[in-house]
């Protein structure tokens, strides 16, 4: 890793609030990803209550109530807010570098940014250690999730999960395909040491197995582990990556 960098690179900071962000590269250039923030819980709202949006994501409950909005908003607040603070107290530690690998990305919401400087919440996409989905006996996989878990930072052999969603009324643009690959060059790679990233997503869900295609995700096929998904039984596709040559720290 590069030497007398910011811990928080390649993330800019803006100087009016503070607030680090990434931006998407021409032509989606209006298009930031930045932490989350108080005051998303309205529009996450609006999100998680299409079913263009839910139906092909785990996790949500249907209908999507203000305290669920408050609860996820607090709890993704403190999991960026832990990793820019752990990056703040590097700063301290090491002002001549190197950087420190982290576990995780600490920006993840998308947002459109106005014509006026206002910008508006429109998707989302983390990282976080693999769930090993796709394997299908219970136990192994929790065993294989328990050792991943222990792996420090930085070491190349973690298996990484990617997950993502954006608002209907972007679909077909290319903003999550250009999101993914932002974050897996500029972040998940140089700052999380990734080298094995993979991809769950519901059958059928045609959008979602390109954006990853289009980022060199090998489809690798379906696969039934008895998942539920909104009361019904749903088969899963297995999507990874692999950096071939590992890149010495």
């Amino acid at each position: 890793m590069t030497s007398q960098q910011s811990q928080v690179h390649p993330l800019e900071v803006n100087p009016q609030t503070g607030e680090p962000f990434l931006r998407l590269p021409a032509p989606h250039e209006n298009i930031i990803i930045t932490p989350p923030r108080e005051g998303d819980q309205s529009t996450l709202m609006q999100h998680m209550n299409d079913p263009a949006v839910v139906g092909w994501i785990e996790g949500p409950p249907v209908p999507y109530l203000p305290e669920h909005a408050d609860f996820w908003v607090q709890l993704v607040r403190e999991q960026s807010d832990a990793i820019l603070e752990y990056l703040r107290r590097s700063e301290e530690e090491f002002p001549n570098g190197p950087l420190q690998f982290v576990d995780a990305c600490p920006v993840r919401y998308l947002r459109e940014v106005k014509e006026n400087g206002t910008d508006v919440l429109i998707g989302d996409i983390v990282f976080r250690r693999g769930p090993f989905e796709e394997v299908l006996d219970g136990v192994e996989r929790r065993q294989m999730q328990e050792e991943n878990a222990c792996k420090q930072a930085g070491d190349p052999t973690i298996q990484f999960a990617v997950g993502d969603w954006l608002a209907v009324s972007h679909h077909g643009r290319g903003i999550m395909t250009a999101a993914l690959g932002l974050l897996m060059s500029a972040w998940a790679i140089p700052r999380m040491g990734a080298r094995h990233v993979v991809a769950h997503t519901v059958a059928g869900n045609i959008a979602s197995h390109r954006v990853f295609e289009k980022n060199r995700f090998v489809n690798r096929g379906s696969f039934d582990n008895g998942k539920i998904l909104r009361g019904e039984k749903k088969i899963l596709c297995f999507l990874e990556w692999k950096l071939s040559n590992h890149t010495p720290r």
